[in-house]
């Protein structure tokens, strides 16, 4: 029994390190360029966020050298602000978009990065550790069509289901 609940304890812990297996992160990512604030423009729908509009996340470094991680949303039924902090590092080399990031104490959860705009990093297209967690980031609370279009192609070409892809209001 012990073993089993140290199997258990051990796969919970690395278990959502992975990513969908048709997502690669970007390489030549640039921290301090991504550091800032990002208004979510598009995610697929899951707990931890359902109901919430006017999503947005802030990015700063840590004392330690990773990231401090603010998401911010309005909850429209409560009508109240939720704030959730949390802390990110990399997974493997510092310029691969592949990140881990924890709102929970010592577990931790995929951040990959797979696209992103190389010149300005105005968007970001990001998934979690499976097909259940995507997310369009922008540095502005909308973007234009091209964009949208070409994360959703990316998307339902990496095996995301677009079709529950929810929009959200700023």
């Amino acid at each position: 029994m012990k073993k089993l609940f140290i199997a258990m304890l051990v796969l919970a812990l690395t278990g959502c390190l992975g990513m969908p297996q048709s997502v690669q992160p970007v390489s030549d990512f640039e921290l301090n360029r991504y550091l800032g604030k990002w208004y979510e423009v598009a995610r697929l729908n899951h707990s931890f966020e359902r109901g919430l509009t006017q999503v947005s996340a802030e990015y700063s470094l840590r004392e330690d050298g990773g990231v401090m991680v603010i998401n911010r949303g309005f909850d429209e039924e409560n009508q109240e602000w939720k704030e959730a902090e949390g802390k990110a590092y990399f997974v493997d080399e510092e310029t691969k978009g592949y990140l881990k990031v924890s709102f929970f104490g010592p577990f931790y959860g995929s951040y990959v990065v797979f696209e992103l705009e190389k010149n300005s990093y105005d968007y970001a297209f990001v998934s979690g550790p499976s097909n259940d967690y995507l997310w369009l980031l922008s540095r502005t609370p909308e973007v234009s069509q091209e964009v949208l279009d070409k994360f959703e192609a990316m998307s339902k070409a990496n095996g995301f289901d677009v079709e529950q892809l929810i929009y959200v209001d700023h």
